[in-house]
């Protein structure tokens, strides 16, 4: 696929559920109470349990090697954690959704992407960049 600055891709959905949690949990080693316990994450001011940013920054990776059709096309993905994704003890869990519009490209067909992830209308990842070989 050719980009062109500006362009915009097409969103990009994934539903998160407790179960995903403790899976990622068990691949990551990140136990943390916040990612399983209502109780401790409520306790600890957070508005339920939330999943871990490490597990909302590969949802991303996940986005863009979609876009781009191919894992080892991806140099760089760099992200801040501005809010947590709340998820909910039920059966359908939450969705955090993926946009992303083409910052750049370069002689070299180095391309930037400007990455927008949300959750229930909130933006959770900020200065979200990713920088792709095009192929």
């Amino acid at each position: 696929m050719a980009y062109e600055k500006g362009q915009q891709l097409p969103l990009q959905t994934f539903r998160v559920t407790r179960a995903d949690l403790v899976r990622y949990a068990g691949a990551s080693g990140d136990f943390n109470p916040i990612h399983w316990s209502e109780r401790t994450a409520v306790g600890v001011g957070l508005p339920g349990v939330i999943a871990h940013g490490m597990y909302t920054m590969a949802l991303a990776g996940r986005a863009v090697t979609g876009w781009v059709g191919s894992a080892d096309a991806v140099l760089d993905i760099g992200v801040r954690f501005t809010r947590p994704v709340p998820v909910p003890d039920t059966d359908e869990g939450t969705e955090v959704e993926f946009t992303a519009v083409i910052k750049s490209v370069s002689e070299d067909d180095l391309v930037t992407f400007d990455l927008t992830a949300t959750c229930a209308g909130e933006k959770v990842l900020a200065q979200a960049r990713v920088v792709v070989k095009q192929i």
